[in-house]
């Protein structure tokens, strides 16, 4: 298997590793605009291979595209990060040339492949590879609800003052900052309701601190977050290709179901060999579906900037 990550900025590049600490392919392609910065990289993960027993090739590469062939996935981060202060809406005039450019190019030498887009607004640069590619909808997954997800499960934890690993939680909605959904009421741990460990005034507190996770790192470090997003993508392609069909939230493209028509937004999905399988149905309260709702308004809001452009 051969897998592609464009952008080798601090995203990229930890999203690479992760993917190959895990062995979760034979080949490892690190493509980028800057020169030398790939290779770079590549070369400096490759060093890691004896020291953490991986046999994964590592190839670095400054724009050449013809490097990617047959790529079975390709992660797509490419974009300028977030700027403390700065809305994922802004920067969606940038980004979106960039990934339709980005995606056009990867498909002339990979017309199988499945993406994973990470590149911000990611619920709207998901809907533009989709839509200006004419991709079948299960190739194009939007990373963002995994790691919403872990950051969700992150903030229980500390919560509740136990393990992230004996939460089980789940973030839907739009990868953003007012428009994504933590479910707490379908939270647990170890099998119980987190509303048994915790009063309510404590799990708002939580949904709150979730949705603005990412600004809470960008204001911290004064960029965009690498070690949890690296960390999710990693998860997810491992999920692609070893075909684990797993239940993962992820922004996909929705005809009717949870309500919403011709957009991309977080559900909970199977994700195996062919992309996403199937999307499941959780049965949310008419709340959530509400909130649900309002959501897919902010995304289409965001999505209607591509017109403009």
């Amino acid at each position: 298997m051969k897998v592609t990550v464009v952008g080798a900025g601090s995203v990229g590049a930890t999203c690479a590793d992760n993917i190959a600490r895990a062995a979760i392919c034979e080949e490892l392609v690190l493509l980028d605009i800057k020169e030398g910065l790939a290779e770079g990289k590549a070369m400096d993960m490759m060093q890691t291979a004896a020291l953490l027993n991986f046999d994964t090739k590592i190839t670095g590469s400054t724009g050449d595209y013809a490097k990617t062939k047959n790529s079975d996935v390709v992660v797509v981060t490419s974009g300028i990060p977030r700027k403390p202060g700065m809305t994922r809406e802004e920067l969606i005039g940038i980004n979106a040339g960039i990934v339709k450019e980005v995606t056009g190019n990867i498909l002339r030498h990979s017309p199988d492949t499945i993406f994973v887009i990470i590149s911000n607004p990611m619920d709207t640069m998901t809907y533009l590879t989709l839509k200006s590619n004419g991709l079948p909808k299960n190739r194009v997954i939007g990373m963002g609800g995994i790691l919403d997800s872990s950051r969700f499960k992150y903030y229980l934890s500390q919560a509740l003052s136990v393990s992230p690993n004996d939460i089980q939680g789940m973030v839907i909605g739009g990868h953003g900052d007012t428009t994504m959904i933590p479910l707490t009421r379908l939270a647990s741990y170890q099998g119980t309701p987190v509303s048994a460990h915790a009063g309510a005034e404590v799990l708002e507190k939580v949904a709150a601190d979730t949705m603005v996770g990412g600004a809470t790192l960008t204001k911290l470090i004064g960029t965009s977050a690498w070690y949890a997003p690296g960390a999710a993508c990693g998860d997810l392609v491992k999920s692609i290709v070893r075909d684990e069909r797993r239940l993962i939230p992820c922004s996909v493209y929705l005809e009717g179901e949870y309500g919403q028509k011709d957009i991309c937004m977080g559900v909970p999905v199977v994700i195996g060999k062919k992309g996403w399988e199937k999307i499941v149905d959780i049965g949310l309260n008419e709340q959530e579906k509400s909130k649900f709702g309002k959501s897919a308004d902010a995304v289409r809001h965001m999505n209607d900037v591509l017109s403009t452009l």
